[in-house]
C-alpha cells in the first residue's frame, strides 16, 4: 500500500483561520480558501478575504447563533432554512450578481431559496457522497452493496462522517428510501437500525476530508463514507483508492453555497465581489482540481466536462440517488438527536 508522505499529510490539516483582507470574514469549511476558486477576487483586491473555518453544518450554524461575526458563511442546502428561521441571513440582491442567470435551476428549486422576500442562497458547489475505498485490499464485488458497511468481514476497518445529514443519507439508502423529504416513522427505524448495525464496525468517525484522508493513508480503514475531494486529495498522492457512486442502493447527492449573514463586520460591496468570483466560469477547473467538486453555474461546467475526475465523482450514473435537498427541521432534528445517541453506543 502506498501512504502519503508526512509533508503531504500536513498540507491537508487546515489552520483554524486563515487571515487576509480584513474588510471581508467568509466562514467556510476547510479547504474552500483555495486562490483559484475566487481569483477574480484577488485580481481587484490583491489578497484573498479572511477565513475562519468549521468542520460541519451544525457547528456551523450554531456559532453563528451565538454571535460569531463573519460577513458570508457556506451551508449545504439543508441548512438554510435554519438560518432563515433563525433570523441569521439577509437576501442577496441578485442585480449585483452578473451570472445569477447562469445558475442551474435545479439548484434553486425551492421556496426556502428564493421566494417573495428574496434570494437567500446562492448555490455554488456540488458533490456526491458514496464509498470510496482500498482498491488494492477491497474487492469490487463487496463494494457493489452499500451493505459493506455492515459486513462482518470489515470490523474495525470502516470509518464514517461525523455529519448527521451523509449518514442519514447513507442509511435511508441502504434500507431502501430514497427520498428524505418525506420519512415515514418505520422507514426512519429501519435506517437507524441499520446505523447501529454499521457502528459495529466503524473504526472512527471522521470530522472533516482531511481526517478522512489520514485514516485511509495510513492503512486504518479500508472502507469509508466519502465525498468527493477526499478522492482528489488520496489520487493526488497515488494511493489506490476507487469511489464506487453504483452500489445497488445509490449514492448521495449534495450541494453548497453562500448567505448573507446579517450584520457581518465587513464591506458588503466585497461581499458580492466574492461571491461573483465564484461564479466566474474559470473556477470551475480550482475548484474540481483542489476539491472534486462539480460547479453550479452551467457555463461553468461546461469548461470541465471533459475532465476525468468529472467522469468518474459527478457524472450522472444508473443507481439510485439521494439528493440531499431541503427536509423537515423537525425530521433533522430527529435524525442528529438518535445519531448522537447510535455514536454513543445506545
Amino acid at each position: 500500500m502506498r501512504l502519503l508522505t508526512t509533508t503531504a499529510i500536513a498540507t491537508l490539516i487546515a489552520l483554524p483561520a486563515f487571515a487576509a483582507d480584513k474588510e471581508l470574514t467568509v466562514f467556510d469549511w476547510a479547504g474552500f480558501e483555495e486562490p483559484s476558486i475566487f481569483q477574480a477576487y484577488i485580481d481587484k483586491h490583491g489578497d484573498s478575504p479572511t477565513y475562519a473555518f468549521y468542520g460541519d453544518d451544525d457547528e456551523a450554524f450554531q456559532k453563528v447563533a451565538s454571535g460569531f461575526k463573519a460577513d458570508v458563511a457556506h451551508p449545504c442546502s439543508q441548512m438554510v432554512s435554519k438560518y432563515r428561521d433563525a433570523g441569521l441571513i439577509e437576501p442577496w440582491d441578485t442585480a449585483k450578481i452578473p451570472n445569477f442567470d447562469k445558475i442551474d435551476p435545479r439548484f434553486l428549486d425551492s421556496p426556502v431559496f428564493k421566494d417573495d422576500g428574496g434570494v437567500w442562497f446562492i448555490p455554488t458547489d456540488w458533490g456526491a457522497a458514496a464509498i470510496a475505498y482500498n482498491t488494492e485490499t477491497v474487492p469490487a464485488e463487496d463494494v457493489a452493496t452499500l451493505q459493506v458497511f455492515t459486513n462482518p468481514k470489515y470490523q474495525g476497518r470502516t470509518s464514517l462522517p461525523d455529519s448527521s445529514d451523509d449518514v442519514w443519507a447513507l442509511a435511508y439508502l441502504a434500507t431502501g428510501t430514497t427520498d428524505w423529504t418525506d420519512v415515514t416513522d418505520e422507514q426512519f427505524q429501519a435506517a437507524a437500525d441499520w446505523l447501529r448495525q454499521a457502528h459495529q464496525n466503524v473504526a472512527a468517525y471522521w470530522a472533516d476530508p482531511s481526517e478522512q484522508a489520514q485514516l485511509m493513508a495510513s492503512g486504518a480503514v479500508d472502507v469509508t463514507w466519502s465525498w468527493n475531494d477526499v478522492l482528489s486529495l488520496l489520487q493526488a498522492e497515488g494511493y489506490p483508492v476507487g469511489f464506487q457512486r453504483e452500489a445497488t442502493e445509490g449514492s448521495s447527492t449534495f450541494f453548497c453555497g453562500y448567505v448573507n449573514l446579517k450584520g457581518g463586520p465587513g464591506s458588503e460591496d466585497k461581499a458580492y465581489d466574492f461571491i461573483n468570483a465564484w461564479l466566474e466560469p474559470s473556477a470551475a477547473k480550482g475548484l474540481l482540481d483542489t476539491i472534486g467538486y462539480g460547479h453550479t453555474s452551467t457555463e461553468a461546467m461546461a469548461t470541465i466536462a471533459d475532465e476525468p475526475a468529472v467522469a468518474m465523482g459527478l457524472a450522472q450514473i444508473d443507481a439510485p440517488v439521494l439528493a440531499q435537498t431541503p427536509n423537515d427541521p423537525a425530521q433533522r432534528e430527529k435524525q442528529l438527536a438518535e445519531f448522537e445517541k447510535i455514536k454513543a453506543g445506545f
